[in-house]
């Protein structure tokens, strides 16, 4: 499936839509703000996954977009 971009998504449900391929960068812009935490989660193997940042109190989720497509067949 060809990827379409990235998506951010915080706590409260506000949904940011990113054009590049440097989220950090970019929400950091949006936000007006220069430091950033990133945002784990554990996995069921015991390691740890970076899903998002932490920007200003907001804990913000990254989410690929794709296309969407149905099977042929």
């Amino acid at each position: 499936m060809k990827k379409l971009g990235l998506m951010g998504i915080d706590q409260y449900g506000q949904h940011y839509k990113l054009k590049t391929d440097h989220p950090r960068k970019e929400l950091q812009e949006i936000l007006g703000r220069k430091h950033t935490d990133k945002m784990y989660v554990d996995t069921k193997t015991g390691d740890t996954k970076h899903i998002g940042y932490i920007i200003n109190g907001l804990w913000i989720t990254l989410y690929e977009i794709h296309e969407w497509s149905k099977k042929e067949g």
